[in-house]
């Protein structure tokens, strides 16, 4: 995930992105209320921290801004001013939550998380897909309960799916929350992580699939019924050597149904798909 921090002061701006960076998260800083605005046009950051005196523009005044133009990205303050009535007002303002400095790292890191899910629609830490679980708190994933072991980036791209489930991701959005920008491999990368991902998920029993949507980019959604696909339920019931043909012929066959269901119950009758001759 992608974190903005804006804070005029060096050492606190330092001390925060060191420990949201041990968490893996990609952090952007800038020390200017314009130039974050700027950046909040351009990229799509998870959530803002935010200090209230900044050399160009206040804190208040950039949250009102944001929200202005209809921004709901997270924002947490992280400040200096103490007293209760700056506290109320960034709140008004449109502040999701308000923390004094100095800061426990800790602290800031359990709330921004809370933040980030709360805003994607999710009460607890843990995101349920079917068969899968992915855990934001202990950063691990399940399957039926058992352990799937994934690399860092790997579960960058399960975290940022689960999040936005049902909605289609772009290999550009992938690579903007893995890396940010610093050292962005080509596209090509997101496919090899996506097929690693679904060989482990396969090789545990299977889950909900990744879905590649052509020329768009990945999703993950919630399975049919709760029921797996058939190429996804295949490998566990003719065994893990099934041939990518025959894989492929299923994923065939289930598309065709796909499409059976969306015909009208009298409507014309369509040529069949396999190529045959009509009765």
């Amino acid at each position: 995930m992608r974190l903005l921090v804006v804070d005029d002061d060096p050492v606190s701006t330092v001390l925060v992105q060191t420990a949201l960076q041990r968490q893996h998260y990609v952090v952007e800083c800038t020390d200017r209320g314009e130039d974050a605005l700027d950046l909040l046009k351009v990229y799509d950051f998870d959530a803002v921290v935010l200090d209230l005196r900044l050399p160009d523009l206040d804190g208040g005044a950039l949250l009102r801004r944001l929200r202005a133009v209809g921004s709901v990205v997270p924002v947490m303050i992280v400040s200096g001013v103490a007293d209760r009535a700056s506290r109320i007002q960034a709140l008004l303002d449109g502040a999701d939550d308000y923390l004094t400095k100095p800061v426990d790292r800790d602290e800031l890191v359990a709330r921004l998380k809370v933040l980030i899910r709360r805003a994607k629609g999710h009460a607890t830490s843990e995101i349920r897909i079917g068969r899968l679980a992915v855990d934001l708190a202990s950063r691990t994933v399940t399957v039926e309960g058992q352990p799937l072991k994934v690399t860092a980036k790997e579960y960058g791209i399960l975290e940022l799916l689960a999040l936005r489930r049902g909605t289609t991701l772009s290999k550009e959005v992938f690579l903007d929350h893995l890396y940010g920008g610093i050292d962005e491999p080509e596209q090509k990368i997101i496919d090899v992580f996506i097929c690693k991902l679904r060989k482990k998920i396969q090789a545990v029993g299977g889950g909900p699939g990744i879905e590649t949507v052509w020329g768009q980019g990945y999703v993950l959604r919630e399975p049919r019924d709760g029921a797996p696909g058939l190429a996804e339920a295949a490998p566990a019931f003719f065994g893990p050597d099934l041939e990518p043909a025959a894989l492929a012929a299923l994923r065939a066959v289930e598309f065709e149904a796909l499409l059976l269901e969306l015909l009208p119950e009298n409507g014309p009758v369509a040529p069949p798909l396999s190529g045959g001759f009509a009765a």
